[in-house]
């Protein structure tokens, strides 16, 4: 039996905050002994790998089950407007959430939890030789992008723009994963993906760093959902994506912090 089992739950937003100073230990003397409450959290893609182990984290600690659905961030607001049932949105841009706060599907003000920026990965040993963005415009090389409509999308256009590079890629995705995915199998000679996803893709992708990439960067907010059938309950996992000890497993992910600085940087 865990920890968070043995010990009574307030199950309140409010016990989380009070508790968000002191670690996952606080959180845990709110959890109930057996909680059988679940929440719904839209994610965008690029948090998969690490959200995953978040809500497993979340789990043991509050016994409340976390449900993740990843998508493109666009994807996960046009789900939700057609009524998609759901209780948190984090999105990988605040442009997204500004949009899903226009259509008034959010129930609080959005807090941001985390920074990402872009790399240039290839296939695993570099076949096509690309040392920077400029490569992008070569007519020997396949490129892909994300959509311009989606926040990958958007930030790869804003740091090709600043460096003078017009790309010409041969397929724009949904989804940064969708872009890793064709680098991975060799369809293409390079790419722009989240620093996190190159990362996790480990061995199978050769990373190379961009000139003034921290420049450029895309932050995740969160927010409860208007139409959440548990909002406490989404309200207390977005107090405890707060929480140091989750932003350390963020930070070994490789996402920067919420001003978008690198962990340890003063």
């Amino acid at each position: 039996m865990s920890r968070a089992r043995a010990v009574q739950r307030a199950g309140s937003v409010n016990c989380a905050l009070a508790v968000a100073g002191v670690g996952l230990l606080g959180l845990t003397a709110c959890a109930a002994e057996e909680s059988e409450e679940r929440i719904t959290v839209y994610a965008a893609a690029s948090l998969q790998e690490v959200y995953e182990e978040i809500g497993e984290l979340y789990t043991e600690e509050t016994g409340t089950e976390v449900e993740f659905s990843f998508a493109g961030s666009a994807d996960l607001l046009a789900q939700l407007e057609q009524g998609a049932p759901a209780d948190a949105l984090v999105t990988a841009d605040t442009l997204t959430m500004s949009r899903a706060q226009e259509a008034d599907l959010v129930s609080e003000s959005p807090q941001i939890f985390a920074a990402n920026t872009l790399v240039l990965a290839t296939p695993a040993g570099n076949p096509a030789d690309i040392t920077g963005v400029e490569d992008l415009e070569r007519e020997d090389v396949v490129s892909v992008l994300c959509a311009e409509q989606v926040p990958c999308g958007a930030l790869s256009a804003e740091l090709t723009a600043a460096a003078g590079v017009e790309p010409a890629p041969a397929s724009e995705e949904n989804s940064v994963t969708d872009v890793l995915g064709k680098i991975r199998s060799g369809e293409a000679d390079a790419g722009l993906v989240y620093a996190t996803d190159a990362q996790a893709a480990g061995d199978e992708v050769e990373t190379i760093e961009i000139d003034d990439a921290e420049d450029h960067l895309n932050h995740y907010p969160g927010a409860v959902l208007d139409a959440a059938d548990s909002p406490e309950a989404a309200s207390e996992f977005l107090a405890f994506l707060a929480m140091p000890e989750v932003e350390e497993v963020l930070a070994e992910a490789g996402f920067r912090t919420a001003d978008g600085e690198t962990h340890g940087e003063d």
